[in-house]
């Protein structure tokens, strides 16, 4: 009879757990279509001596996905297409926010050719040496979380279709907010990027 009435009571238990809703972190979220982040808008009224350059150059921008950092509101999944590749106001963090609640956080500059705010006043050397080295036009230091390394590799005519893209593109005025440095207070918003395993979990060796 005991144990009957423990049985009963464990059924009664699993049923009421069943019951409750199970909490999902990614309730609120859905996948996003990448082509609807990465998408390189179209440029019309070019030159035709440059435009096949211009052409391959949007494929190029859309294969490296450029518009995914450079797009406001691409990195949390809703891209803003009247401002494609004008820069974002959200940030990625370039250390850990778990390891510091402070971290490093970069905006990805506004691309198109805008003079304020944009690379208008840049010159096609220093946007093609940009994407090929990380290194920008004002200073040594290579250019935070941009994956220069895999962009490297792309061919000179390659690299130079790129800059006759950007060129081409409207220049758009989007000023971003200044980068911050680790340690500093800020209350812009930023995503972090990152692999993570569970706390206590034995080291994998090949």
């Amino acid at each position: 009879m005991r144990i009957a009435w423990i049985s009963a009571a464990t059924a009664l238990l699993l049923a009421a757990c069943a019951a409750e809703e199970v909490y999902d972190p990614l309730r609120d979220y859905e996948e996003v279509d990448p082509s609807t982040v990465l998408d390189a808008p179209s440029i019309t009224g070019v030159a035709p001596e440059n435009q096949d350059a211009v052409n391959h150059g949007e494929y190029l921008v859309e294969l490296l996905g450029c518009g995914a950092c450079h797009t406001e509101g691409a990195l949390i999944g809703e891209p803003d297409m009247s401002m494609p590749l004008a820069g974002s106001s959200i940030g990625i963090a370039y250390t850990s926010p778990f390891q510091n609640p402070k971290p490093g956080i970069v905006f990805a500059p506004n691309l198109t050719p805008d003079r304020d705010t944009g690379i208008g006043r840049w010159t096609d050397d220093e946007i093609k040496d940009a994407v090929r080295t990380g290194l920008g036009r004002h200073g040594p230091n290579r250019i935070l979380v941009m994956p220069w390394q895999g962009y490297s590799r792309i061919t000179e005519d390659d690299a130079w279709a790129i800059v006759a893209y950007l060129r081409s593109l409207p220049p758009i005025e989007n000023t971003v907010p200044v980068n911050v440095p680790v340690g500093s207070e800020t209350s812009e918003t930023y995503v972090h990027f990152g692999v993570y395993r569970s706390k206590g979990l034995p080291t994998f060796e090949p």
